[in-house]
Order: structure tokens, then sequence, then C-alpha cells
């Protein structure tokens, strides 16, 4: 089912009248979908108000509240240059591990090439000895040059390297891999502000994109590890990861109105194309999908 449905059984109950009793088990159910307890508390106030002198049921309300909550927090990707700014454009792309980091960027590589650019990807997770092999298998699946260093070296090294390939004509486009650190590994994280720093030196500007993949099955950490990298580096954005795997989607709703970061995407599958652009009311009606 994955989140589509997560908030399926509540229809009977929104559907019908609603009083004090009916919005806490709302609120608890909220709180079980792996809303938070704050944001969970904003949606029913909300809905407790809008309800007064409405003839919608409290289904629809609460969809349309839980949309136009996410609204502001719905972004693009920027796959172009800033206006007079030259390519290549450069992602950086951060998350602890287990998050799908490395599928991830396999995906946000084939969204450019289907746009007609081929990026180069950058290994720049030379902490994890596997990590380069990995996003290699994946450039050559896809037809991307990976630039790679050795074991342990220099990552912010790596992806100088890359980004100077891309301006040499070579490519439009550079991703680059970063260490799945943990968000408590100072070192590490220290590492991905050099990177940031790399970044801006070698393209004359800062990342286009710094985006920090989260995994929507691990609830309230995800929320944890949102901040932490927040609090390190300029995040320009979330992927969430697995959402079709995990019956906590809810901790989307809590990322974004908590951390006020924007969501560019969600992973909705293993296949090299499933990644979708965030659309608040599409991801309100799934929650509600019979």
């Amino acid at each position: 089912m994955g989140f589509r449905g997560l908030f399926r059984r509540l229809n009977v109950l929104l559907r019908g009248p609603i009083d004090e009793a009916a919005l806490q088990e709302l609120e608890e159910a909220l709180v079980a979908g792996d809303v938070s307890i704050e944001t969970s508390a904003a949606l029913v106030a909300e809905l407790r108000s809008r309800l007064r002198g409405q003839s919608e049921n409290a289904q629809v309300l609460l969809k349309r509240i839980i949309a136009e909550m996410l609204a502001p927090f719905a972004a693009a990707l920027r796959t172009r240059p800033p206006a007079g700014a030259s390519e290549p454009v450069v992602w950086l792309v951060a998350g602890v591990n287990g998050t799908g980091k490395t599928t991830t960027i396999a995906k946000l590589a084939r969204r450019l090439i289907g746009q007609g650019v081929t990026p180069i990807l950058a290994a720049g997770d030379t902490f994890r000895a596997a990590a380069a092999e990995q996003l290699q298998i994946w450039g050559d699946r896809l037809g991307a040059r990976t630039v790679a260093g050795k074991p342990g070296s220099d990552a912010a090294a790596v992806v100088f390297d890359a980004i100077q390939a891309a301006r040499s004509g070579k490519s439009g486009a550079v991703i680059a891999d970063t260490a799945g650190r943990l968000h408590t590994k100072h070192n590490l994280m220290e590492e991905l502000k050099k990177i940031a720093r790399t970044v801006e030196r070698a393209n004359g500007r800062p990342a286009d994109e710094t985006l920090l993949v989260l995994d929507a099955t691990t609830g309230q950490n995800a929320l944890s590890q949102a901040r932490e990298f927040a609090a390190a580096v300029s995040i320009s954005g979330l992927i969430l990861t697995k959402m079709d795997g995990t019956a906590k989607g809810g901790t989307l709703i809590t990322i974004a109105r908590e951390t006020g970061l924007p969501v560019k995407a969600i992973g909705t599958g293993e296949s090299v194309d499933d990644l979708e652009d965030f659309d608040p009311q599409a991801y309100s009606d799934q929650l509600f999908e019979e």
C-alpha cells in the first residue's frame, strides 16, 4: 500500500458528523501515521475552524488543508544555470547510508538525460569502499561518465575534477555523491562543508541544488536528520525515498512544515524512472485513497 491510503481508515469517520471526540481520534490517527504531535494538532485545529459553517464534509476539508499546508514547500529541481551563468549545473546529493541515495542519483541522472543532458557523476563518497563502484555501475547503465578517485581520497578533489571535466565541454551537468554520513559524525559533516566550498570555487557559484535524501520509513528520525544537515550546509531541497513501501508517509508533512525546506521529489519505487515531482494536492489525495 505504501503511503497511498495511509489515512483510508479515517474516511468513514470524516464523512460523518464530527464532534470533539472524533477530532481527538483524528489527531491520534495522524500521530500514528507519523505526523508529529505539533503538526497533527495544527491540522486538527484548522479543520475544527473550517468545519464551522461549512457544508463540505471533513474528508474534503482535511485533504485541502494538507495540500494548502504543503503548497509553499513544493519546488521544482533547478535544471538550468541561473540567468547569465555558465554551465555546468551542479547538484550535490547528501544523506545517511541506507536512504537510497545512490539509486536516487541514478534517478536524477535519468531525469536529466530525458531532458537532453547527460550528466557527469562524481563519486564523492570516498569514505565507503563500494560507493564509487555502485555509482559507476549506474553510470554505465545510463551512459553517463563517472569521475572517481581512490578509496579514502579527497572527496572535494573528486568533485572538483568532475566540474572541470564538465566545464571543458563534456557535459552540462554534474551530480555529485557525498559520503553517506551519519548526521552526528562531525568529521564527515565538515567534509560536506568543504565539498560545498569547492563547488563554489570551481563553478563560480554555490551548487545549484544541494539535495538531502531522506528515507520516509524512518519516521521522526528523518526530521532529526533534516535539521542537522540544514545546520551544516544550505539545503535547497529534500527528496523522500521509499514512499511506496511505508505506512508512515505522514512524516513528509511534518518535515516540510517544521523545517521549512522545499520538497523537490519523492521516490516511489526501485525503477530508475520512479521519481516523481512533489505535488501537494496529489499527495494529499493519495493519503485518503480507497
